[in-house]
């Protein structure tokens, strides 16, 4: 019974033998959607996180505003919250990762590469679902912080929403980073490691909680070669109202050569074999 589980669960949500390319994904997406409806304890579990940041770093560092080269006017809240939406929307990917190792190790990737579905659709649809989750994450944390925290960012409500579209944008990019690191190393362990790693440099060595201007020399230049800097940059932008486009642009465009080019090695490691 236990051993046939997988195969029969494989069958129900597997796309038929001749589906294009949009079917496969519409339909393994629809299958990881379907694991998050059945155990919400995900998504709340997911939502924790960046409340926790959010309130903690909010109330430690909010003496920040009062420091030099700190945006003039600007509460501490409000210059975060943006920030905490782009990398809460990286850390999503996390666990986009750790599930694929999970499911490469129990037997129903194996049974999808069996199948005649291209090997990026496998890992698209998961990044899809995921990004579902994320955006009610976003959400909830928009809400929540103008709820308890007084967030009332100079852009208003459209310029919140804008700052949370892009960071869903930014996040779903930079995401294959872990993608690609999950289809390489294959134990969860080690991914939930080595993608913490690469965690700590994209979301501490930005804009994220304090200014540029504020960083020591050596730091700045690494904050300026960090992709997610241009995210948080550009959500901040959006969200205070400031002008956003050329920020905005750059963080896309940035954002989009760095996913694609972890989407490429991760298909190519998707594509090894279990």
């Amino acid at each position: 019974m236990t051993v046939g589980a997988p195969a029969r669960d494989t069958a129900r949500t597997a796309p038929p033998q001749d589906a294009g390319i949009w079917t496969q994904l519409r339909v393994l997406t629809g299958r990881s959607l379907r694991a998050l409806v059945l155990d919400p304890r995900l998504v709340v579990a997911s939502m924790l996180g960046p409340l926790l940041m959010l309130g903690t770093f909010s109330q430690l560092f909010g003496s920040v505003a009062r420091a030099p080269g700190f945006p003039p006017g600007v509460r501490y809240v409000d210059f975060l919250v943006p920030a905490i939406m782009v990398t809460s929307a990286m850390q999503a990917a996390l666990n986009t990762a750790v599930g694929l190792t999970q499911e490469m190790r129990n037997g129903i990737i194996a049974r999808f590469r069996s199948m005649p579905i291209w090997p990026g659709a496998v890992l698209l649809a998961r990044s899809a679902a995921d990004t579902v989750r994320c955006a009610l994450q976003q959400l909830l944390l928009l809400v929540l912080a103008a709820a308890l925290l007084g967030f009332r960012p100079a852009g208003g409500t459209l310029g919140a929403l804008g700052a949370a579209a892009l960071a869903l944008a930014v996040g779903c990019c930079l995401g294959w980073i872990f993608i690609a690191i999950a289809c390489w190393i294959r134990n969860t362990e080690l991914v939930q490691s080595v993608a913490g790693l690469a965690t700590f440099p994209l979301i501490f060595a930005s804009e994220a909680f304090v200014p540029a201007s504020a960083l020591p020399g050596w730091l700045r230049a690494v904050v300026a070669a960090n992709p997610a800097t241009y995210g948080i940059r550009a959500a901040r932008a959006l969200a205070l109202g400031g002008p956003a486009l050329a920020d905005a642009v750059t963080a896309l465009a940035v954002s989009a050569a760095v996913g694609a080019a972890a989407a490429a090695l991760a298909i190519r490691g998707f594509r090894r074999g279990i």
